[in-house]
């Protein structure tokens, strides 16, 4: 029988994360019920969407926890500010956390292990204190930082102000300047743009933890539980694709594709070409070819092993189909990681007609069936 170990319940956040989950879920419906879309409070709840997510994923995230790129001071301070109106902590402890996961990833060492369950994953590691609780041993760099020190040492007070009281002030100023109810404009500040702002923007950071490691696809490596998924990049800003963070985690991109969905990797280019952020990082397409050649070469091995696994029943003709798909894989393989071992300079299009190869390979790889039983 389940017993909750109410010795490790992390009281302060737990009650912070339950309590602003039950007044987004109870009070901002009957908001809207009395008073309907005030388009000022969903223009300022998108606003501050956008800034409180932008800040994790181009601020916490890919500036300071991977060092994917360099950024001038007004950069950092706007990611600091609006990072903080999340309430995920500070970013050195959430950066401390973030580089914890990635060093000891589905192992006991990891914050969020994905193999103690989606639930721990996704929020149980934030209810219940970890035991011991991880030292902040990994953040020496962040440490000579002045305005990540300064952030962590009044986090809350600046979400407190700036994310939960800036807004429901600003809704009672339009409204007063408009004629309308004054109260009606703070009322719909603090529980739209403030709690319910919060609350999505935590879970969507959350879902990263869990779904990103429980559904999608692995083009890159299988080595790890981190998967691609578009549909989490979409509510994520660009921060879905997983399982090339998780083998790339110092590229300043997660959509790598021209055609993935990716903001955050497309704010950081267009502040680069502003000299607001310098020293972008990129994995060279080669290597990241090199993963994808290596990752298909392993499903068709794999596949192979299956199929004669199955016993003297197996078809030899599916056998021999695969056989030939998989050399194929691992001479392209072969060929492209001695180029990039003897550091050989490939163009775009060589790159790009390995890649399509390559994917034509996996197509007539999905379209060999596994033989019946004998």
């Amino acid at each position: 029988m389940f017993r909750i170990p109410f010795d490790r319940v992390n009281w302060i956040t737990s009650s912070f994360l339950i309590g602003t989950a039950l007044i987004a879920i109870i009070g901002a419906p009957i908001y809207f019920f009395h008073y309907g879309i005030d388009w000022f409070q969903f223009g300022m709840f998108f606003f501050y969407l956008c800034a409180t997510m932008m800040s994790i994923t181009v601020g916490y995230h890919r500036l300071f926890s991977h060092l994917a790129f360099k950024a001038k001071t007004p950069v950092k301070f706007f990611t600091l500010i609006f990072g903080a109106c999340a309430f995920e902590n500070s970013c050195l402890n959430w950066s401390s956390d973030h580089r914890r996961h990635h060093k000891h990833v589905d192992h006991d060492e990891d914050p969020y292990d994905i193999s103690k369950g989606f639930f721990w994953a996704h929020i149980g590691w934030l209810l219940f204190k970890l035991d011991p609780e991880p030292p902040m041993d990994n953040v020496a760099d962040l440490r000579k930082d002045k305005l990540v020190m300064w952030q962590h040492k009044y986090t809350h007070w600046i979400g407190l102000f700036v994310g939960l009281i800036l807004p429901a002030a600003i809704g009672y100023g339009w409204n007063t300047m408009f004629g309308l109810d004054p109260v009606q404009g703070a009322l719909g500040g603090f529980l739209i743009a403030g709690v319910t702002r919060i609350v999505i923007a935590q879970h969507c950071t959350f879902f990263i933890n869990s779904l990103c490691h429980t559904v999608g696809s692995q083009p890159y490596s299988n080595k790890h539980s981190a998967r691609d998924s578009a549909v989490m990049a979409f509510l994520t800003f660009g921060e879905g694709y997983h399982n090339y963070h998780h083998e790339f985690q110092h590229d300043y991109r997660n959509g790598v594709k021209p055609w993935q969905w990716d903001p955050s990797k497309w704010t950081i280019w267009t502040l680069s070409k502003l000299g607001l952020v310098e020293g972008l990082r990129r994995v060279p397409d080669s290597k990241i070819l090199l993963a994808e050649m290596g990752e298909a070469r392993r499903r068709a091995e794999d596949r192979i092993h299956q199929i004669k696994s199955v016993g003297p029943g197996y078809c030899q003709r599916t056998a021999d189909l695969l056989s030939k798909v998989a050399e194929q894989l691992a001479a392209n393989y072969h060929e492209l990681e001695q180029a990039v071992t003897d550091r050989v300079q490939l163009s775009r299009e060589v790159l790009q007609d390995w890649q399509n190869e390559t994917r034509a390979l996996m197509r007539q790889l999905s379209r060999i069936t596994m033989p019946a039983m004998a």
